[in-house]
């Protein structure tokens, strides 16, 4: 009697050590961050929340065509003029990625970065991510009409604050607050925007999902601006076709511009009024 007894005090001290090992096991088991909101770092016109891997090259093409409504033998806007950036971006961390484009229109050299401040996790623990984008930007036309009185008067820049959630697997959304800002601007207008863009997409199927992007510019000009109104909100849906390296968005949008600032600050289209026109995005991937 006196053994078994024995064999059961220390089976059952046993039995809770290990016990207790795995609650402990369970307890350190790090939480992982969400899977990635968004298939490209663009939703359109902005910026979305997402950061590559270290040492992963990003080339990226987006093409404006012409407004629809902007002639009688545009043939939709395609024969119209077009606006075209080419630019690249490298990750030279997981949370940090540093970029260079170059825009047709105004001749607009950007230099870019990213860099993730939050990440929203599986378990929900931390709901959201939060990240950062920033750029500064030349135009780089030739000077002419008292366009640049000064080197400075070439440069823009352009923050934003992006907070993304991925809800499930098919639907993702992100707001984003942003503040524009140009040295140089036409008589009477403000050099400061301050802007709200709300994007989400939704996956129809494994590789193709809907999007929308809208952005919402708060300014009003002083009386007497020469730009005709204050800038008209941007409004763009699209679908997006992805694959493992590469993303194609084919969407119409009221933008013709490509850099936010410049849409933030000086969009005169209104969507609603047909002054709408077609464009795609595509970004390939390379990793080293």
């Amino acid at each position: 009697m006196i053994k078994k007894g024995i064999l059961l005090v220390i089976s059952s001290l046993i039995f809770n050590f290990l016990s207790f090992g795995q609650e402990k096991s369970k307890d350190t088991i790090p939480d992982k961050p969400e899977r990635p909101a968004f298939e490209s770092s663009y939703i359109i016109d902005n910026p979305t929340n997402i950061l590559y891997n270290k040492k992963t090259l990003e080339i990226m093409m987006s093409h404006r065509f012409g407004l629809i409504n902007g002639g009688t033998n545009d043939l939709a806007g395609i024969w119209g003029s077009a606006n075209i950036r080419i630019g690249a971006t490298y990750a030279v961390h997981d949370r940090l990625t540093v970029g260079f484009g170059t825009t047709k229109f105004k001749r607009f050299q950007d230099f870019n970065w990213k860099a993730a401040l939050i990440e929203q996790t599986r378990s929900g623990k931390i709901p959201v991510s939060v990240t950062y984008y920033g750029n500064f930007a030349i135009d780089a036309r030739k000077k002419g009409n008292n366009r640049f009185p000064t080197v400075q008067a070439r440069y823009s820049y352009f923050h934003q604050l992006i907070i993304a959630r991925r809800f499930s697997r098919n639907f993702s959304m992100q707001v984003a607050p942003s503040v524009s800002h140009f040295n140089y601007v036409q008589h009477r207008m403000r050099n400061d925007v301050i802007a709200v863009s709300l994007g989400g997409r939704y996956k129809i199927s494994p590789q193709t999902a809907i999007l929308i992007d809208y952005s919402k510019p708060f300014v009003h000009h002083l009386d007497g601006a020469e730009l005709p109104t204050d800038p008209k909100p941007g409004f763009s849906i699209g679908a997006e076709f992805g694959t493992s390296g590469h993303a194609f968005q084919l969407f119409i949008s009221n933008l013709s511009g490509i850099l936010p600032q410049e849409n933030n600050m000086f969009n005169t289209n209104d969507f609603f009024k047909g002054d709408f026109l077609i464009g795609f995005n595509i970004t390939r991937k390379y990793n080293f």
